[in-house]
């Protein structure tokens, strides 16, 4: 079944060889590493060797190489995400892998569609030196605490900034790194979003989310309590088995990378706990073991 792997996150640093080898054993076959905002001291150059030394023999892969920051940001964070994804595309068939992902971007607090053209702007170039590279690209899907007219990081939030986004910028190389925890907290029903925008789909990110609708029906979705609960795949409302039928309908073939550190539960010291849970939860929800079909 290694048409779709199930992994997990790895950050961006001088200690993600070491991360890599102390939690493989538990059976993730997949790896994103992922940097905020820029490099900081582990730029691929010095990390890329050693990472692909834990994973030799191991049969497990780097899935992406991400760096989640602004890079329609005016300032000198957005700089460095703006060098750094274009580092990230020059660099990430070193880690075998072809693809590279990130936020959209944003022009800060203001309307999606006002991002629309810097957005087109910056990423036009980036995308087609991507392609020259044989490099896919692919924007998560994460609200980063913003909606339709204020924000501060990611346009590519849900189908309506998708529409805009494509419409200026559709090249096969470009995609969603998507999950199904940003369309709940937006009380959007994710799996239909499968069968319509699947063949976007170039990585999935593995968060759930619980809706708590007698929070919502007495406080709504802004009072002070949390109407909505990012999770663990397994601790969620999500069923993991109708989104893996649907992603195998669709053809797809990348990895689903469970997106930890956001449970409200399995967390601090059951973090891995929580996450060596869901990894096997959603290998079963994947089918199980492979079975060879009779001859």
């Amino acid at each position: 079944m290694e048409q779709i792997r199930i992994g997990t996150l790895v950050r961006g640093n001088r200690n993600s060889a070491g991360y890599i080898r102390q939690i493989l054993p538990h059976g993730f076959e997949s790896f994103a590493i992922n940097y905020w905002q820029h490099f900081g001291d582990a730029p691929p150059t010095t990390i890329v060797d050693d990472v692909n030394r834990a994973l030799e023999g191991s049969g497990a892969v780097i899935s992406t190489v991400g760096v989640y920051g602004n890079p329609l940001a005016d300032d000198e964070l957005g700089e460095l995400t703006r060098k750094a994804l274009w580092e990230a595309v020059e660099r990430v068939g070193e880690f075998g892998t072809d693809l590279v992902s990130g936020f959209a971007g944003r022009v800060p607090d203001r309307p999606v569609p006002e991002s629309i053209e810097p957005f087109k702007a910056f990423w036009t170039p980036l995308v087609e030196r991507a392609a020259a590279r044989g490099v896919r690209i692919a924007f998560e899907n994460c609200t980063m605490g913003g909606d339709w007219n204020h924000g501060s990081f990611n346009i590519a939030f849900n189908p309506d900034a998708w529409e805009l986004m494509f419409e200026v910028l559709d090249a096969p190389n470009v995609g969603l790194q998507w999950e199904p925890c940003h369309q709940m907290t937006q009380l959007i029903d994710p799996l239909p979003q499968i069968r319509e925008w699947g063949r976007r789909f170039f990585n999935l990110h593995g968060k759930d989310a619980t809706i708590r609708h007698d929070v919502i029906a007495r406080h709504g979705m802004f009072g002070a309590e949390t109407p909505v609960w990012h999770r663990t795949p397994g601790f969620g409302d999500t069923n993991w088995s109708d989104v893996f039928s649907e992603l195998r309908l669709i053809g797809y073939r990348g990895s689903v990378e469970i997106e930890g550190w956001h449970d409200p539960v399995y967390r601090d010291e059951l973090e891995m706990t929580g996450q060596v849970r869901a990894l096997h939860y959603l290998k079963e929800c994947r089918g199980g073991d492979w079975v060879e079909n009779p001859a």
